[in-house]
């Protein structure tokens, strides 16, 4: 399953090289090489340019006196049609290698090639459109740099064996003006728990799940390939989104071994959406879709330096996703930016018939989220601060982290909010009265699987509900490493629970559930105070929202300091660090069901006045760039042509 080092099609000579779009399509292929033959020379050095031009004439001039029949003179003329070919290749090939990937420079067209450390979708768009590279450029890209880094941060399992001939069919679109949408080339990770009907698998991390294939594409896979993405391939993920074991790690699967953070050494990348986050945070792809039941988007998000989308139960389709909480579950963006999460929103969200909790949807039309991203959205909001969740007393790396949460407060003063601070949210001890959310996650699981089971078209495993479930993983323990970490969680689903959400008992604590989070917590907050927004330490951000069903925006807010303070520790196997000097952490901006509109201005606001991100570094990092890419694809081209050069002269054409 761990096939991640894969050669792509261009280095073998495959699909990819139908594609060659630095000279476009047949009908404008002179106009765009005279435009990159004045673009590149204008690089060049006058005297360079008249030696260039003047090897050019006398190859001319040579060529025609050699001719010796007509035959020949046909042969000649193709020849020559070639050189303006050649010499803009030639003069492409200068002009990436004097060009850049680093924010600080741009070559002397005015244009540079995005660093894919921090490349933003709109760059990369942008890119893209100008012809400045390909899609099928920045796929072979991707797959490179993660090949660069899989073996030590295991964050991709699979690479879509159709990634290649995707891009190329994708650019040829381009080419032609037929842009399918407004990710049209962009490339984009998927948890594995999200089902796709191509040549991956759809695993939740185990092999109880390898060989088994859902009947078509989830609903918001097929969104995406209606935007124009490129399903790059699939993340890690924490086991069956960490409900197996209680003595299991953050980020470790069978299929794919033990993600870890880019941070420091043996990072906990925390969370069951680990490898979406540690993909994106070094630039293995565009963005990534991950799943959150309970925390599993935003706090990968916020330990991996990212902008995580918590979307609304109901805002996105569920539809051939692994589920556990058909209450809880939601799926969305991990992104470099509050934009780039914008726009993988905006692409997924929508109603679906395969979901009937997207029919809660309020909304004819759905918002801009990408327009919702604004300078100056923060002010003359009000913000509450609900500092009874945040525990008491705190370990002293906690304080830090809360230090610089009273810090972006004076942020969002200064952006002309008003901070309405030290709210009192009551549901938060009545939530420690009883073990609501904890019955009704477990009486869902017990629900959804065998629904999803069922939906399945083919099923190696035979697995029909949890119980079966847990009979293969013990009797395959040398592949699920059983029983050193164990399946206490599922077991305790049917001893501690035992019934379905169609039980009595479901109801009651649900009901409960809703009434501390909502009347007692969130929503009377928002309600009583007239608040646009929560605004509060990603840490302890997540589980009112998840038992609301309500979303969060997180964004990067700051790293632990580098100083020595920080006391190093292990998580419960001492596998992994969970704190340690440069880890990142977030700040979470909190509403009301389907608020996502407002919540990504504020958090835009935010990200525009801090630039977080930038300011911390991972520790490891891919080397490979766009401009290494491109100047290898154009070599390829020149000697093709001077292959084909080399085999007319041998033949005895001249």
């Amino acid at each position: 399953m761990n096939n991640t080092e894969i050669q792509s099609n261009a280095d073998m000579g495959g699909q990819s090289e139908a594609v060659e779009p630095l000279l476009g399509t047949p009908g404008g292929k002179q106009r765009q090489q005279q435009e990159k033959i004045h673009q590149a020379s204008t690089l060049l050095p006058f005297k360079a340019r008249l030696f260039l031009l003047l090897v050019s004439l006398v190859c001319i001039f040579t060529l025609q006196n050699a001719i010796h029949d007509l035959e020949a003179l046909g042969k000649i003329s193709n020849m020559l049609a070639s050189v303006d070919e050649l010499l803009a290749l030639v003069l492409t090939l200068l002009w990436v290698q004097q060009s850049c990937a680093t924010p600080s420079c741009s070559n002397g067209g005015g244009k540079k090639f995005p660093s894919l450390l921090n490349a933003e979708i709109p760059d990369l768009i942008k890119g893209l459109d100008s012809g400045l590279f390909t899609t099928v450029d920045l796929v072979n890209a991707y797959i490179a740099r993660i090949n660069e880094v899989n073996s030590t941060l295991k964050a991709v399992t699979q690479i879509n064996p159709d990634a290649l001939s995707i891009a190329a069919d994708l650019d040829a679109a381009r080419a032609a003006g037929d842009k399918k949408g407004p990710l049209h080339g962009i490339p984009i990770l998927l948890k594995d728990s999200i089902g796709t009907f191509d040549k991956m698998e759809n695993t939740a991390g185990s092999y109880a799940l390898v060989g088994a294939k859902v009947p078509e594409d989830s609903t918001v896979v097929a969104k995406l390939r209606k935007a124009g993405a490129v399903i790059l391939g699939k993340a890690n993920m924490s086991q069956w989104a960490n409900f197996r074991s209680f003595n299991s790690s953050n980020g470790w699967s069978s299929t794919g071994g033990q993600t870890e953070g880019a941070y420091f050494p043996k990072q906990d990348p925390v969370g069951s959406s680990s490898g979406s986050g540690v993909a994106i945070s070094i630039g293995l792809a565009a963005a990534s879709l991950g799943t959150e039941t309970h925390g599993s988007i935003i706090a990968p998000a916020q330990m991996n330096n990212l902008v995580g989308i918590k979307p609304t139960v109901g805002l996105t389709s569920r539809h051939l996703v692994v589920p556990i909480s058909e209450r809880q579950d939601t799926i969305g963006p991990m992104a470099r930016t509050v934009k780039d999460a914008a726009y993988l929103l905006a692409a997924i969200a929508g109603k679906d018939s395969k979901d009937n909790y997207t029919s809660s949807i309020p909304f004819e039309t759905l918002p801009d989220y990408v327009s919702a991203c604004q300078l100056g959205s923060l002010s003359g909001k009000r913000i509450g601060i609900p500092r009874n969740l945040i525990p008491s007393p705190l370990p002293q790396s906690f304080q830090y982290i809360v230090s610089s949460f009273n810090t972006a407060l004076g942020v969002l003063r200064e952006a002309n909010a008003t901070i309405i601070d030290d709210l009192y949210l009551p549901g938060q001890v009545l939530m420690n009265l009883g073990p609501y959310q904890m019955h009704v996650v477990n009486a869902e699981f017990i629900s959804a699987l065998p629904r999803y089971f069922a939906s399945l078209t083919s099923n190696p495993a035979n697995l029909t509900d949890l119980q079966s479930l847990i009979d293969w993983t013990k009797a395959h323990g040398h592949l699920e490493h059983y029983p050193d970490r164990d399946v206490a969680r599922w077991e305790g689903v049917l001893t501690n629970t035992g019934h379905g959400n169609d039980s009595p008992y479901f109801w009651g604590n649900y009901s409960a559930q809703i009434y501390a989070a909502g009347p007692q917590g969130i929503l009377g907050a928002l309600k009583n105070h007239s608040l646009d927004a929560l605004v509060i330490p990603t840490w302890w951000s997540a589980t009112m929202p998840a038992m609301l069903g309500t979303p969060v925006v997180t964004v990067p807010m700051g790293k632990l300091p580098n100083d020595g303070s920080v006391v190093e520790e292990k998580d419960q196997r001492g596998d992994l660090v969970r704190w340690a000097g440069n880890l990142p952490f977030g700040i979470s901006f909190v509403g009301e069901g389907f608020s996502e509109e407002k919540l990504i201005g504020l958090a835009y606001d935010f990200e525009q006045k801090t630039k977080v991100r930038e300011t911390v570094k991972p520790y490891v990092k891919p080397k490979t760039e766009l401009r290494d890419v491109v100047a290898k694809r154009v070599q390829k081209q020149i000697a093709k042509i001077a292959g084909k050069w080399s085999k007319d002269a041998a033949d005895g054409v001249f």
